[in-house]
């Protein structure tokens, strides 16, 4: 039986899913891109939704703790202004292949979506980014600017470069972490750093992948992949590729966000804030020539959950510019 996000799938005990959340149902119709890469043949998933023939199409890229379910009402929405909506899985990710080996970074990523965009004859777009899809998309438009259009930035992390402050720390110590992570550490994590310590059933049904995937017979893979896609997080300096930007761009930043990657492990004598976004977003709007920034005064990582009304009216705005 497929589970859906609508259903109260976090009151059955019994719910597991497998590496690649074959029974867990995602909004809309999941297709799949074959895709060669690093000597493997692997699977990237993706939903391809609206209409074929518009003239608009936006791409919608996840963050680490998500795939791309969690885009369902942006991407209905943006149905209804008559996009074309395209939503990958990255390789590591949701219903995309688990691979035992594969050398992560953002310019792979970056690739393997354009080659997905390419497979489908798109050839220009908005690309938006969330969280750690705002690494992705970052590296995607620096790389690939010709097919891009408008460049939107939601919360993303790699505001500032952590390798420069924090301790490099080997795979295995990811690995150990994911290993050991329960849904109740999950949630604790979320709701205090993504929702003020705040939470509801809308934030719990978010959680549905995980608490399958960890009580599911594929947890070790998703694990190992789950930490091998930290590596990029901390190896590459995204803050070095704003100024390289030329596509107009927007930021959407709810200020009371701290996400800080690497604040449990800053190097020695370093005593800088971390993840300090009422600045970050204003630095990184100087970095971006002719960017243009959207504070949301009192919402963290997710505005787009915390207060979508606020966080929508911004959107469309921007898509309206």
């Amino acid at each position: 039986m497929a589970v859906t996000l609508a259903q109260p799938a976090l009151a059955e005990t019994e719910v597991k899913f497998d590496k690649e959340l074959t029974s867990f149902q995602y909004p809309f119709e999941v297709s799949t891109f074959k895709l060669k890469s690093q000597n493997q043949d692997l699977d990237m998933r993706y939903m391809d939704v609206g209409d074929k023939s518009a003239d608009k199409v936006i791409v919608l890229l996840h963050g680490k703790n998500f795939s791309g379910y969690y885009w369902e009402r942006i991407a209905k929405d943006l149905v209804k202004k008559d996009y074309r909506v395209i939503i990958p899985d990255q390789i590591g990710f949701g219903k995309s292949s688990k691979p035992r080996t594969y050398q992560f970074s953002l310019r792979q990523l970056a690739l393997n979506t354009k080659k997905l965009l390419d497979s489908l004859k798109l050839e220009k777009y908005d690309v938006v980014g969330h969280s750690m899809g705002g690494m992705v998309a970052t590296t995607f438009v620096v790389d690939y600017p010709q097919a891009v259009n408008k460049f939107i930035l939601i919360n993303p992390i790699g505001l500032e470069s952590y390798a420069k402050y924090v301790q490099f720390k080997d795979i295995d110590f990811f690995y150990q972490n994911e290993l050991g992570k329960t849904l109740e550490k999950a949630r604790a994590y979320q709701q205090k750093n993504y929702y003020d310590g705040k939470w509801s059933e809308e934030y719990e049904k978010l959680l549905i992948p995980t608490k399958g995937q960890i009580a599911g017979d594929d947890w070790e893979i998703v694990a190992w992949n789950n930490a091998l896609t930290y590596g990029p997080i901390f190896s590459e300096n995204i803050v070095e590729k704003f100024p390289q930007v030329t596509s107009k761009t927007y930021i959407i930043n709810g200020t009371r966000d701290t996400t800080g990657p690497g604040r449990g492990w800053k190097k020695e004598g370093v005593t800088r804030t971390l993840g300090d976004y009422q600045k970050l977003g204003k630095h990184t709007q100087k970095l971006i020539k002719g960017s243009k920034l959207y504070e949301l005064e009192g919402l963290g990582h997710m505005p787009q959950y915390e207060d979508y009304a606020r966080f929508n009216k911004v959107f469309e705005e921007v898509l309206a510019d």
